[in-house]
């Protein structure tokens, strides 16, 4: 019996929640904006880590901690922190997917030998948010913070490191080192000649700690696990495992599932990540999911997406023939960057709003159905899909989703399902090192509170949808999914 908190640094704020290591129940919250930048001439994508630090320490203002005896990190993927040799931070922190790397992660590319040549070297083919692609921008962009960047650390990294007291070994865990373009999720090892390739020369890397491990105690006796990324630890905080994928739902869109090994994709579309638990989360994203609905949106001029479903659930399941390839930015799966979306089966019974409403919802489906065939195509069982996002809400979605998926959709209700994971790793830790959890075994808590949607007698239909998309998607791009 105790207590254990999990918190979350996104990009925008810290939320912390004290939770039951028993059950998993949250029994306290803390929420805090970071702080922000007043003055001008500060890069959107350069951040003083201080500001992490000063957000966590007012969400866990009031005694939220007391009694607590353990701590797990989670914190926004992606964010570069160039150290000197007394670990000062270099320069500010360089977060987010920033546009100045583009050229450097095609550099990279280049430079390595292709997409194929990343795959197989890390499971992923550098891009703008990538930390080793900021490292190549870092070089040739600011060549002075550069030669002066003797270590690199990630969000969670450096936190964790922070409350701890800035000891002499640094840490992370394989979900966040995975996400760097600099370690594979297949090896479990480090590539330092990327990091150099890259950056110019070495830099101190953190040591790679096992899901259960801790990564220190402080002072006053609180145990910190590992840490890892936001994406991990939301998936850790649902509770997913094999069987089961993940399906986002946010401008663009975005395909994991639990697998028990890495997967290497000559193609680039699959980026190999590791989760929270010793498996891995291979990832397929689409560059348009949410950005195709508030299209549709404005094109029929409604003010909301919640008007815009009522409107698709007057038309029927395939828009009367109506299908949209929701490729509005391009597409990164099937590989197509600069290609646009096409609106197909124009006839006159089926040009009316609700069939292009209902058309909008479908293509972004069958887009996210078609990344999630990826991984089908690679071996990757999935029975159950859980359906994150807003828009995962919306009645035309919920009324989509189960036939065009062809499995059983899980709608979570909203919780901090990142700080809850990083509570339930600190709850593993703890366990761990007091002789009551395995390293093996994490603690079962209860699961997500959710809307459970099977297809039903409509799987027939949905996979007719499906094919009148695929057809239409073949015809306009043939062969775009053969590598």
């Amino acid at each position: 019996m105790g207590i254990v908190a999990g918190l979350d640094s996104s990009p925008d704020f810290t939320r912390i929640v004290v939770c039951d290591t028993d059950t998993g129940a949250v029994l306290r919250q803390g929420y805090a904006p970071h702080p922000v930048e007043t003055e001008g001439g500060g890069r959107p994508s350069d951040v003083d880590p201080q500001a992490w630090l000063l957000s966590l320490g007012e969400a866990a203002s009031g005694g939220l901690l007391e009694g607590v005896q353990a701590i797990g990190v989670s914190a926004q993927q992606n964010a570069l922190i160039p150290l000197d040799t007394q670990g000062n931070t270099v320069r500010p922190a360089i977060v987010g997917g920033d546009r100045r790397a583009q050229v450097a992660a095609a550099d990279l590319i280049d430079t390595l030998g292709g997409r194929q040549t990343w795959a197989e070297a890390v499971g992923s083919v550098p891009q703008a948010a990538q930390p080793v692609t900021k490292l190549r921008w870092l070089a040739k962009s600011e060549p002075d913070a550069a030669l002066r960047t003797a270590g690199l650390l990630q969000a969670h990294d450096w936190l964790v490191w922070q409350l701890l007291g800035r000891p002499a070994r640094r840490t992370t865990d394989r979900g966040g080192a995975s996400g760097t373009g600099y370690w594979s999720a297949a090896t479990g090892a480090y590539r330092p000649d990327l990091v150099e390739l890259a950056l110019g020369h070495q830099a101190l890397l953190p040591d790679v700690l096992g899901p259960s491990e801790a990564a220190g105690t402080t002072p006053e006796g609180l145990l910190i696990s590992a840490g890892t990324g936001e994406t991990m630890a939301a998936a850790f905080g649902l509770g997913i495992g094999l069987g089961d994928a993940v399906v986002s739902l946010g401008a663009s869109g975005s395909v994991m599932a639990v697998h028990p090994e890495a997967l290497v994709d000559s193609a680039g579309m699959i980026t190999s990540l590791a989760d929270a638990t010793g498996m891995h989360l291979p990832v397929v994203t689409t560059l348009n999911a949410v950005r195709t609905l508030r299209g549709a949106a404005e094109l029929l001029g409604l003010s909301d997406l919640e008007s815009l479903s009522d409107l698709a659930m007057k038309s029927t399941p395939g828009s009367h023939g109506l299908v949209m390839l929701p490729y509005l930015e391009g597409e990164r799966t099937p590989n197509l960057p600069h290609t646009a979306g096409t609106l197909a089966g124009l006839r006159r019974e089926s040009m009316r709003p609700e069939h292009l409403a209902r058309a909008a919802f479908e293509g972004m489906l069958c887009g996210l159905a078609d990344a999630l065939d990826v991984l089908r195509g690679r071996g990757v069982d999935v029975r159950r899909i859980f359906l994150l996002g807003a828009a995962a809400e919306l009645a035309a979605v919920q009324a989509a989703a189960p036939a065009l998926f062809g499995v059983q959709v899980v709608v979570p209700q909203p919780a901090d399902y990142a700080a809850i994971g990083a509570a339930r790793q600190a709850a593993w830790a703890l366990g761990v090192s007091q002789g009551t959890l395995a390293p093996q075994a994490p603690p079962v808590w209860q699961g997500a509170a959710a809307q459970v949607l099977d297809p039903g007698e409509e799987l027939a239909v949905g996979q007719a949808v499906r094919q009148q998309y695929v057809s239409v998607r073949e015809q306009t791009h043939p062969g775009a999914f053969r590598a």
